[in-house]
């Protein structure tokens, strides 16, 4: 099947008892087993565990990203902390993308360092960086591509062959393309972590996140940290990002297309001093993003002529576009990165990495271009 049949039909059937064609959101705590003999017969016990709701979005996923299997979490944040606590331990290194979240950032040097924990954080857009940064003691390799917010992008296959190599699992933060633009397990990653707060879910409605492992063992061990530290997603999310999945491919068409039409229509203004998105031709990355992903996204970003005074002007005035710190939603969403998403990020690795004070981050959604374009000029003018 197709993708976008698979989003609305894969993991799912009627439900047996009434033939609802939507999942029932199994809102309960424990689950009555036939006798001590066939405890678990039936596969749950209780819902910190797995829950019906929540299985049948995994199971979803896992086919999205043709994976082994997955584990849904409360948010991403909880998914990227899993990965954390399945594979690494005191003493232990891991290589982490320089561009980051900046909340991946702050858990990796202000909670696992302090339990001995040490982290590189390397420029994966050349693998060759992650070859070199490998010590013995290295146990996880952690890309996200695009990165937030500079959309600097990681060769996925040539760095999970360089993992392979060593015998380290490789996870990728894929929630700024999802399974639908690219395909990070194919390209040979180990695990496929997301934020479904973001396209998954597009209504800003839920947050939540996931791992989709390409074997048992991964799945198993990530898994595992779920159930011990209680990070499971609750039913209702499960129901509602169910929801959202259904119309994953319509939206991040429009949106891409979309934000193809706001980044040409920033690159061409003269108060903008630069934009950065995968599908133009001046993108540093261009070719790798064509051939590594069917899509270049909804993410933009730019710098307006002035710096960061006149970057705050046009996010404290703009209209339309809502000044928020989410992304992928059917709302057209701006962020300053320095003063929200990023704000634990230290100012020196800030600029280090190209987290400039002035850069203005772009979710772009369903609304008519020509409209968010309106929008844009209008707030540029004032600037």
């Amino acid at each position: 099947m197709g993708f976008s049949t698979k989003q609305i039909h894969d993991g799912v059937t009627p439900d047996p008892l009434t033939g609802s064609i939507l999942t029932p959101i199994y809102q309960t705590t424990t689950y009555v087993q036939d006798s001590v003999d066939e405890y678990l017969a039936k596969g749950y016990s209780y819902s910190r565990s797995g829950n019906p709701t929540v299985r049948v979005l995994e199971d979803k996923l896992t086919a999205l990203e043709d994976g082994h299997d997955t584990a849904c979490f409360g948010t991403g944040m909880a998914a990227i902390n899993a990965v954390f606590m399945a594979f690494l331990n005191a003493g232990d290194h891991a290589i982490i993308s320089d561009v980051v979240y900046g909340g991946t950032y702050r858990l990796a040097t202000k909670i696992y360092s302090r339990f001995g924990v040490e982290f590189t954080f390397v420029d994966t857009s050349n693998a060759e960086n992650v070859r070199a940064a490998i010590k013995d003691n290295t146990k996880l390799i952690l890309t996200e591509t695009p990165a937030n917010p500079t959309l600097k992008l990681t060769d996925i296959a040539a760095v999970s062959a360089i993992a392979k190599e060593h015998g380290i699992p490789h996870g990728v933060d894929n929630t700024f393309l999802t399974p639908y633009f690219q395909k990070a397990l194919d390209l040979g990653a180990d695990m496929s972590i997301h934020s479904t707060t973001k396209y998954f879910d597009g209504h800003n409605a839920t947050v939540g996140g996931a791992v989709v492992s390409a074997n048992a063992e991964l799945h198993e061990a990530v898994s595992y940290v779920r159930n011990a530290t209680g990070t499971i997603m609750s039913p209702q999310v499960a129901f509602l990002t169910l929801q959202g999945i259904k119309t994953l491919s319509v939206r991040m068409d429009r949106q891409s297309e979309n934000a193809q039409k706001v980044a040409e229509f920033l690159e061409s203004h003269a108060n903008v001093a630069s934009v950065c998105y995968p599908g133009l031709a001046s993108f540093a990355q261009h070719k790798l993003a064509k051939s590594q992903a069917s899509g270049f996204g909804a993410m933009v970003w730019f710098e307006v002529k002035g710096g960061l005074t006149a970057g705050k002007k046009l996010m404290d005035s703009i209209e339309l576009w809502s000044l928020a710190e989410n992304l992928g939603s059917l709302e057209s969403l701006v962020t300053h990165p320095v003063t929200m998403t990023h704000a634990d990020v230290e100012e020196a690795e800030r600029k280090r990495v190209g987290i400039t004070d002035g850069l203005v981050r772009l979710s772009v959604g369903l609304e008519d271009a020509e409209d968010l374009i309106a929008a844009l000029d209008a707030a540029l003018a004032k600037v």
